[in-house]
């Protein structure tokens, strides 16, 4: 018995110093992020069959790569219940939370995988070893295809992952691992539910599986079915309503009800009441008909109607089988279709800051409120009052209209819906065997096309809008449009809410479409084999090789209707949105080797080397070459040390070269123009004016319209690869007869894209220009060449007229990241101690320390660390630690399991405010400063004072450490049935509150990064497995 205590004694001490080596594991117990696996690593999951790891296409039990490999078991699958993989994979140390049901505005509908925080586009995801097809013009594929209940497991390689797969693997591989070779019945149902009764989600899947003709062949049918209901931002108390990030208090969309007007290039302010939160505008006082001046309590409540988790229905069919044709032929084909649906939705669409033409004889304008427009507008009395009584539109005598800005939201058109529907289908077929002994070859096709249809429900039209504000009252008194076409009925924005009536919503409704294509084509051979007697002398097993060649070619198109493509004729879009197309192929060679060196000699158990390469012809940007080389060193049995150096490279998708011109939307909580904050600076007010500000506006001009701004963007042909350096250094230790169950394993990482296809950050070109510590003298530079204002009223929103913060993709960016990998398995049967029908227990800890992440979008750019931080340009929070921890009890067919789900603090990225010494150069760089107190940084040789908080509420500039609980329960009422509950974040954990202005639209939502945070609180999942 002493023997197996003093083992796990010694287990036991490094499975502690792992969590030893996490520092803040026992500093900060605060508070949770999201659902995160317990994963295992290969060395101790790997069974010693012939099946190809992921980490390379050599299929030998007796050869492993130096990659790390981290797998995802079936068991923890299970334990995990996940309605789709996104809910799997997102809180992964080695993920970085990216769009998914957690994303609700600037969604596409899809859920993509980031490994490393470098871009989603740098993650290249297969099912089984082949390429899905992607959607969109950006080569993303969409993880709400892959049937979760037919996965055996899934594989995330983290190095040396381009020369084996493809060359745009440059942050690795997640490669979804679909059951081979079922035979039986297995149909699974699951129910979730909050501990609120909302957030409801149903999920059916049925496999079905037979072997043919003596085990020759093997036919699997897999069938699925999901339905998740949303939940509403203000179902929760965190997103109640939007709180501004600067003041702390409720921040309203200035586009409400009743109507708040502005005249631009007049003066904005009507009435004498201003409260301490007062905004630019007025409103219908309802007794006088007179404009009042606006304050914060006439703003709208923009988080109604808005969602924290998307609405999904999905159909899965999954089909696959193969048949031994003859010996060393065997036949395999599989094919995959996915038909989903997902729902956005905002708040109710608006008038929103575009300009209208408003007629002094509007049917529905009060008369105290024509007088004081045109007084802003300086039109006489008598003009004013002969324009009002004109019955007619433009070109009869006396009529005259005004330019308005009139902000309306029309609750009575309710929320905007952006139903997304998805279809997608895949093929593939190939044949592959034995050609002699220790000689194997694989051919196969492989044809998929993906379909979106992105709606666009009650948003309306703006022309159709600007047609009914052109209205006068007849001679009967009865409301009529000057432009009487389409059946034009006036619009009432003078009105309270419920003023406008079907009728007028039914002559404004518009509803508009995008249809998006993708095709991928791909035709794949290789051989692997080993060179038989030709070996190293000092090892016994034979040096195995791979080679091989593909082809690909992706196709991908956008077609809008013809109302999204007209400029703002859509409302709440902006800009246009024009059709796009694109296609580019790409013929490639590869080749990988492991060599065994060394074999069983004194205290070289083992020394193993590898190297690949592979040399891609792109038909948008000619040939590159990828290669890897590395090895291991296991100098006793079960104690390894890897490493792995690769060079990568990565050419531009169609997206980054194709796109036209679009106008999206951005985050900014203060526009350095806005109000006050010129006035008494003659080199900022310069600044103000030279990016399109009217003279006229400075003084007045609007803060960002909810928080947001206008950011336009656009593809580049004439972009070029961009290369990658990674190397990987680690150590495994897994030995049965020493450390039985134990396995660990630690793996450093270090990623350096250079020439990376990269925008600025909008903040960057904002502080570029304005900024008196980055430009000091004020001079109109390059940064301030990327700012078009609107030119009516000076600000960053508006319709197409307003470029905003101009984002071109180049070359110069440069992408810098590093950290260690650790994972920690142990199994401990209980009768190891005297604990005879005891059952076992299994602990696992898996985690992932970030060292540094680097981004610097162009030389002219801030080279910032985005380690520990959120920000606008961090975006959401890149936590420095990041780990999972699962505890298993096993006792026949009962298992209990927790999982620890931990996110480090993390604070508000660092804001530079002055320069203590004049900026001599225009390329700042170089890291941040501290967060805590005035701190300071050289920068070129400039010494920067930052001001940490820039306006942001004390509260809001850091989150404490999150710790989130999962429990999982199964029981195995016999042979053929199972049961489990899972409860997702036990104690209720509450979300971090952060205001709305201190993260991307996309992640910083509802006052919180649902992406990151656990937003439902505590959920119920009840399964059922009944198998034959």
């Amino acid at each position: 018995m002493a023997s197996p205590i003093r083992r796990y004694l010694l287990a036991s001490t490094l499975l502690m110093g792992a969590f030893a080596a996490a520092p803040g594991a026992t500093a900060q117990v605060t508070q949770p992020a999201e659902a995160a696996p317990d994963v295992k690593d290969e060395a101790a999951e790997v069974p010693a069959t012939d099946i190809v790891v992921t980490g390379s296409r050599i299929a030998r039990p007796d050869l492993t790569t130096a990659s790390p490999v981290n797998i995802v078991s079936g068991a923890e699958i299970a334990f995990r219940q996940p309605a789709t993989a996104d809910d799997l994979l997102r809180s992964l140390p080695a993920v970085r939370p990216n769009l998914g049901r957690a994303v609700n505005n600037g969604s596409d509908g899809s859920a993509s995988i980031d490994l490393r925080g470098i871009g989603t586009n740098r993650t290249l995801v297969l099912l089984d070893g082949r390429r899905i097809v992607p959607f969109g013009l950006d080569n993303i594929v969409d993880t709400n295809v892959i049937p979760v209940a037919l996965l055996e497991r899934v594989d995330v390689v983290t190095g040396g992952a381009s020369t084996v797969y493809g060359a745009d693997a440059v942050a690795g591989v997640v490669n979804f691992v679909t059951k081979r070779n079922f035979t039986g019945i297995d149909a699974r149902a699951q129910y979730g539910i909050s501990d609120r009764g909302d957030a409801r989600q149903f999920k059916a899947d049925l496999l079905i599986g037979s072997n043919l003709a003596d085990d020759r062949g093997n036919v699997v049918l897999g069938l699925g079915y999901t339905k998740a209901a949303e939940l509403l931002t203000t179902n929760r108390a965190a997103g109640a309503f939007p709180i501004s990030s600067v003041t702390g208090l409720f921040s309203g969309s200035t586009a409400s009800v009743p109507t708040i007007f502005t005249s631009p290039n007049a003066n904005a302010f009507f009435g004498t009441t201003a409260g301490a939160q007062g905004v630019i505008g007025g409103v219908i006082n309802p007794v006088t008909g007179a404009l009042d001046r606006a304050t914060a309590g006439n703003t709208y409540n923009s988080n109604l109607g808005t969602y924290y988790q998307t609405p999904i229905d999905r159909y899965n069919v999954f089909a696959q089988g193969r048949y031994e044709i003859t010996s060393g032929i065997e036949a395999y084909a599989s094919a995959m279709y996915t038909r989903s649906e997902v729902r956005l939705q905002l708040a109710p669409s608006a008038t929103f800051t575009n300009t209208y033409q408003l007629s002094l004889n509007n049917a529905y304008l009060p008369a105290a409120a024509r007088n004081q427009l045109c007084a802003a507008r300086g039109i006489t009395a008598a003009a004013c009052a002969t324009a009002a009584a004109v019955r007619g539109g433009p070109g009869t005598p006396g009529y005259l209209e005004i330019p308005v800005i009139a902000q309306r939201r029309f609750t009575e058109y309710g929320p905007r819906g952006n139903p997304i529907e998805s279809q997608q289908f895949q093929v593939q077929a190939g044949l592959r065997g034995e050609i002699v002994s220790g000689l194997k070859y694989d051919f196969s096709a492989q044809y998929g096309e993906t379909t979106q249809n992105q709606d666009r429900e009650n948003w309306g039209s703006f022309t159709r809008v600007q047609q009914a504000l052109r209205s006068y009252n007849n001679a009967a008194g009865a409301p009529v449009c000057t432009d009487t076409s389409n059946g034009c009925v006036p619009l009432n924005l003078f009105g309270a809410e419920g003023s406008i009536t079907p009728a007028m919503i039914g002559f404004f409704d518009l509803d508009a479409r995008i249809r998006r294509k993708t095709r991928l084509t791909v035709v794949n051979g290789n051989i692997t084999g080993d060179f038989g007697s030709f070996a190293s002398p000092f090892a016994s097993a034979p040096i195995g090789f791979n080679i091989g060649g593909e082809y690909r070619k992706i196709e991908a198109a956008s077609f809008p209707d013809f109302p999204s493509q007209i400029q703002g004729e859509v409302l709440g879009t902006g800009a246009r949105t024009p059709p796009d197309r694109g296609q580019y192929d790409v013929k490639e060679a590869f080749g990988e080797i492991i060599v065994p060196l060394i074999a069983d000699v004194p205290f070289l158990y083992r020394v193993t080397a590898e190297g690949g390469i592979r040399y891609s012809d792109y038909s948008t940007t000619g040939g590159s070459t990828t290669w890897k080389a590395g090895g291991s060193i296991e100098p006793v049995r079960g104690f390894k040390f890897r490493g792995m150096y690769q060079k990568a490279v990565r050419s531009p998708n169609i997206s980054e070269l194709f796109q036209s011109q679009v106008q999206g939307l951005g985050n900014l909580t203060t526009d350095p123009c806005q109000l006050a904050l010129p006035n008494g600076n003659a080199g900022l007010t310069a600044l103000c004016v030279a990016t399109g500000a009217p003279a006229s506006t400075i003084g007045s001009i609007s803060p960002p319209s909810s928080t947001q701004i206008n950011v336009t963007t656009s593809g580049n042909p004439n972009l070029d690869v961009e290369r990658a350096s990674t190397y990987t250094l680690g150590a495994v230790i897994a030995r049965e007869d020493v450390l039985p169950g134990f396995s660990l394993t630690v793996d450093y990482f270090n990623i350096k894209v250079t020439d990376a296809i990269t925008t600025p950050a909008q903040g960057d070109i904002l502080n570029g220009c304005y900024s008196a510590a980055l430009n000091p003298t004020f001079a109109y530079n390059g940064f301030c060449q990327l700012i078009q204002r609107n030119p009516l009223n000076g600000t960053l929103n508006g319709a197409g007229e307003t470029p905003g913060v101009i984002l071109g993709g180049s070359n110069l960016g440069v992408i810098h990241t590093a950290g260690i990998d650790i994972g920690v398995a142990q199994r401990i049967p209980l009768e190891d101690f005297g604990l005879n029908n005891a059952g076992a227990l299994s602990v696992g800890f898996n985690a992932t320390w970030l060292d540094y992440y680097h981004f610097q979008a162009t030389p002219n750019s801030i080279n910032r660390d985005c380690t520990g931080y959120y920000s606008t340009n961090c975006t959401n929070p890149r936590p420095e630690w990041k780990w999972n921890a699962r505890a298993t009890y096993s006792l026949g067919g009962f298992d209990a399991s927790i999982l620890w789900r931990h996110i480090n603090r993390v604070d508000l990225e660092p804001y530079r405010a002055t320069a203590t010494t004049p900026l001599t150069t225009a390329q700042p760089g170089g890291p941040n400063p501290a967060l805590s107190g005035s701190s300071t940084v050289v920068i070129n040789g400039v010494t920067y004072t930052g001001v940490p908080t820039a306006g942001i509420q004390p509260a809001y500039r850091s989150i404490d450490a999150y710790d989130y609980f999962d429990l999982a329960l199964r029981f195995q009422i016999n042979d053929q049935l199972d049961l489990s509950l899972t409860v997702d974040n036990l104690f209720d954990k509450k979300p971090p509150i952060v205001g709305s202005g201190v993260g991307g639209t996309a992640f910083n939502s509802g006052n919180t990064f649902p992406t990151t945070y656990d937003v439902i609180g505590r959920y119920f999942t009840f399964g059922a497995r009944v198998h034959f």
